[in-house]
C-alpha cells in the first residue's frame, strides 16, 4: 500500500489517539506518624529513592497548627512525616517495612518518652492502593506476631499535610548532639530493639 501525505497524516493521529499503557509516577507521598518527627526523618532518608522528607502535622481539623499547639495536644494533630520518593527506585511496601521497624506499634497514643495524642503512630495513605498495602503489613505483622501485644497503629486517610517549622525541618542534622542526646534519653533505640530484636541502624 503507498502511503501519501495524507494517510500517513492519518495514522499518526491515531496512534496519538491510542492512550499509553501508564506509567509509574516519577515521583510519589507517603506520609507516616511514629511519635518524634525529629526521629522519623532518618531512617527514610537513608533509602536510596527517597527524595526529601519533611516533618509536619497531620489528622486534625485546625488550619496551619504551630509546634506549640499540636506538642500542647489541642489541636487533633499527630507529628508525622511526609516522604516524597521515587516509586521506580523505592516500593510503598519497603517504605511501610522501614516504617515498622522505627516505631512501637503497641502503644495508643504515646511512643517511646513522649505521651499524648500528638505522638500515636499511624499510616496515613493517599490512595487505595497504599491503603491495601498497608492493610497487608499489618496483617503479616500479626501473622508473624514479633512481640505479644497487639498492634493498635492507626491506618487513616490522609488529610492536609501541614509541614513543621523550619527548625525541625533535618534537625538530626542541624543539632546532631541534642538530637542523640534526646533519642538515647527516651529510650527510643532499646524499645526498638526489645521489639524487632536489634535496633534499626
Amino acid at each position: 500500500m503507498r502511503l501519501t501525505v495524507r494517510s500517513l497524516l492519518f495514522w499518526c493521529a491515531l496512534a496519538l489517539s491510542v492512550p499509553l499503557q501508564a506509567q509509574p509516577a516519577a515521583q510519589a507521598r507517603a506520609i507516616f506518624a511514629g511519635g518524634c518527627f525529629w526521629c522519623m526523618e532518618p531512617p527514610f532518608d537513608k533509602l536510596p529513592g527517597v527524595i526529601s522528607t519533611t516533618s509536619g502535622y497531620i489528622g486534625g481539623p485546625k488550619a496551619k497548627p504551630t509546634y506549640e499547639e499540636v506538642s500542647g495536644g489541642r489541636t487533633g494533630h499527630t507529628e508525622a512525616v511526609q516522604i516524597v520518593y521515587d516509586p521506580k527506585r523505592v516500593s510503598y511496601k519497603k517504605l511501610l517495612e522501614t516504617f515498622w521497624r522505627n516505631i512501637d506499634p503497641t502503644v495508643k497514643d504515646r511512643q517511646f518518652c513522649d505521651v499524648g495524642s500528638q505522638y500515636r503512630s499511624g499510616i496515613f495513605f493517599v490512595d487505595e492502593e497504599q491503603k491495601r498495602l498497608a492493610e497487608e503489613s499489618r496483617g503479616a505483622l500479626e501473622k508473624s506476631r514479633p512481640f505479644k501485644e497487639a498492634i493498635v497503629t492507626e491506618i487513616t486517610r490522609a488529610g492536609e499535610f501541614w509541614p513543621a517549622e523550619e527548625y525541625h525541618q533535618d534537625y538530626y542534622l542541624k543539632n546532631p548532639l541534642r538530637y542523640k542526646y534526646y533519642r538515647s534519653g527516651c529510650g527510643r533505640d532499646a524499645r526498638l530493639a526489645q521489639l524487632w530484636g536489634s535496633a534499626p541502624e
